[in-house]
């Protein structure tokens, strides 16, 4: 720390909000904390350290060998085929040093200007990789947002990228930190380098090394186990999480890794979203590459959880999020936060904090997708291009129904070894959306939601037979028993009894059902009874769904008219209890009718649906105004610099700085208040199997 006038040093954007350093409690914790990431297998051995270094040795030669085979290929001088080189750079969780056991190796190749992606890449440097011995499972993605190739390299997975930079010759001491590399190049290049770039920067930007790679193990772990870990889902990716620790150990330099991983769970569940998280101010440049700037960009403005890049062009690397998965984050944020203040008061072992959340015990209601093809290697191929676009399917849910109907995608897949043909599923919670008031009854068609997204699937280009897809609604009941490895459908966590206790006082004091996973699972056990006697006394009730006034469904392409609107009933239904916001919800009612009633249908025969009296919710950021308005101001909210020995003036002062009411995904709907009672009609075909091509609607 430096003396003097000067003072210490500044690592973001914002000055520290304490500089405390760590108590004898707190380097015990930490000690405990680390041993448990060792017993819990998240560093690998020395052995497959060295297999890596070796794998990467070994591409970097290939690589080499690559470009100065174009290079005389060309005509190139004898002297600039000898010269001719490429450089492989590391990025990623390996670059960043905290990678496990089996992980990938996010690698990137930089070669001269000459040696273009499109076809000296994908194709000449690909047919090279296929001949090689060692090389297995190549997969190329040209189309990707990042074009990369996928591959395992004497069985270490590696994805590798291509960078054509404006030099003719690369030296092999080439810095990509300079802005200088990213002249006169195409913006999939710059997405290229720009892995390795904000690598570095993060390394640069962070004021402990070892303890941001200590905190970020950890919380990677921990998102693991509690579903939010997929970017591809809608969640956060590797990197995501990377920037959110670095910008905790900006605000806490001299934490040590337990107090940060405390700390970021203090944090972030009273971050004021879409409020961005950025470790540096966002630097602008004369080569003009689009930044993210939401006084510039509308598409920035309905970003729901910003976390910015800080190497230029800086971009948010979150954009995948929506209101429903930011929803589900900030749920699970909560659940660390209390989990980590009774770690810190010696009433819990961070085995609590790690403890998976069960997803088919959170909701009564999912959808299944069923992915299918003839064999591992069309499966690999059909279930990338499934994954990719699940998201869509959460989006469009929302969309259609306004946001009322809530998704949580879970990043897990599942495989029925019954199945004589290749086989994975993912599954979907689905919950109605709490605290709105909805007419009773209120049913939810989305089979011409399924209907689009299958249709969007059905333009995969690569499509070979027997790639098919289905999408069910499936109740907990129903849920198949191959998701369960131990071999039964109730798997129940450890009872955690403070933290149940604690959860309870907050759902007396607050009137909302915010309820820990535990004692979710003691209520659901507890009214187990009185689900299925709800079942029995059931009746019909009317279907509604919400649609966009004056606006046609997806499939019909009419405008909105009254015969986009239909009245039918349903033949089953179930009586509704207040669901509860919690960490793991109390699912409500949901039910697949056996037939949908109405004469009213779009030109393509699908059902309509009927229209809502509730408003819809217009999707803006409202707190983005401020945002946009300075962009590179104080986030944070405060720049007192939390100097005092008093732990207790201390969080006070925390919770002054970061306190205001969360609003998910800025849609300026707040989430309290008790939920409303709410029949929600799925009219998507329950469990039997499908084909993509010819889903049949009941």
């Amino acid at each position: 720390m430096a003396g003097g006038s000067e003072g210490p040093k500044q690592y973001g954007i914002t000055k520290p909000l304490s500089l405390l350093g760590p108590a004898e409690a707190d380097l015990q914790r930490t000690a405990e904390l680390e041993k448990f990431l060792v017993e819990a297998g998240l560093y690998e051995s020395q052995e497959e350290s060295a297999k890596r270094e070796e794998v990467l040795g070994k591409l970097d030669q290939i690589v080499k060998d690559w470009v100065r085979q174009l290079t005389s290929q060309r005509g190139y001088t004898d002297q600039m085929v000898e010269e001719a080189n490429a450089v492989l750079f590391t990025f990623g969780s390996y670059r960043l040093g905290v990678h496990g056991p089996g992980a990938d190796i996010d690698t990137l190749c930089v070669g001269p200007s000459y040696v273009n992606r499109e076809e000296d890449f994908f194709i000449v440097l690909h047919d090279i990789l296929t001949q090689t011995e060692d090389v297995t499972e190549l997969q190329p993605v040209p189309d990707a947002h990042v074009p990369v190739m996928k591959f395992k390299f004497h069985g270490i997975s590696i994805d590798l990228l291509y960078a054509s930079v404006s030099l003719l010759v690369v030296p092999a001491d080439l810095d990509i930190s300079q802005g200088s590399v990213l002249y006169d190049v195409d913006e999939a290049t710059v997405r290229s380098l720009n892995g390795c770039r904000v690598a570095d920067q993060i390394l640069r930007l962070v004021p402990n090394i070892q303890n941001f790679r200590t905190a970020l193990r950890c919380l990677k772990y921990w998102a693991k186990r509690r579903g939010v870990y997929s970017n591809v889902t809608g969640f956060l990716g590797g990197v995501n999480w990377a920037l959110l620790v670095a910008r905790v150990c900006q605000l806490y330099p001299n934490a040590v890794p337990s107090m940060l991983v405390s700390r970021f769970f203090r944090v972030f569940t009273q971050w004021r979203w879409p409020n961005p998280v950025m470790l540096c101010s966002i630097e602008e440049d004369e080569l003009g590459f689009p930044i993210w700037d939401p006084r510039k960009n509308p598409r920035d403005k309905c970003h729901h959880m910003p976390i910015i890049t800080p190497a230029y062009p800086c971009m948010n690397s979150s954009y995948n999020v929506s209101t429903s998965t930011l929803r589900v984050m900030m749920e699970q944020f909560q659940f660390g936060n209390k989990i980590c203040q009774e770690i810190e008061m010696n009433k819990a072992s961070w085995s609590a904090l790690f403890e998976p959340f069960q997803f088919f015990e959170a909701y009564k209601n999912y959808l299944q997708v069923d992915i299918i093809a003839e064999d591992d290697e069309d499966l690999r191929l059909w279930k990338g291009w499934v994954e990719s676009r699940l998201r869509q399917l959460t989006l469009k849910i929302e969309r259609d129904t306004y946001g009322m109907l809530q998704c949580h995608p879970y990043p897990h897949e599942y495989a029925d070894p019954s199945r004589q043909s290749a086989h994975c599923a993912f599954f979907m919670g689905l919950s109605r959306k709490e605290g709105v008031k909805i007419q009773e009854g209120q049913q939810f068609d989305i089979r011409g939601t399924v209907d689009e997204f299958r249709h969007e699937i059905n333009l995969y280009m690569f499509w070979k037979p027997g790639m098919e897809l289905a999408v069910s609604h499936v109740r907990r009941k129903q849920i198949p028993a191959y998701v369960f490895p131990e071999g039964y459908k109730r798997p129940r966590p450890s009872r955690h009894v403070n933290h149940q206790q604690q959860s309870n006082k907050n759902d007396t004091e607050d009137g909302m059902a915010n309820r820990s996973p535990d004692s979710q699972l003691k209520r659901k056990h507890d009214s187990a009874g009185t689900d299925d006697a709800d079942h029995v006394r059931s009746a019909k009730r009317s279907s509604v769904s919400p649609v966009h006034p004056k606006t046609s469904s997806p499939q019909s392409g009419n405008g909105g008219d009254d015969s986009q609107i239909k009245r039918g009933s349903s033949d089953a239904s179930v009586g509704s209890q207040a669901s509860p916001q919690a960490y793991e919800r109390s699912p409500d009612p949901v039910v697949s009718g056996p037939r949908c009633s109405g004469d009213a249908t779009s030109k393509h025969g699908i059902p309509l649906v009927e229209n809502c009296t509730t408003p819809p919710s217009v999707a803006v950021c409202t707190t983005l105004k401020r945002v946009a308005e300075k962009v590179v101001s104080e986030l944070v909210g405060s720049e007192r610099l939390g100097s005092t020995n008093s732990a207790e003036l201390l969080e006070s002062m925390e919770k002054e700085v970061l306190a205001e009411s969360v609003h998910f995904g800025g849609t300026g709907v707040t989430q309290g208040g008790l939920p409303e009672e709410l029949e929600v009609m799925l009219l998507v075909p329950p469990a039997p199997f499908f084909p993509c091509k010819s889903l049949n609607m009941i």
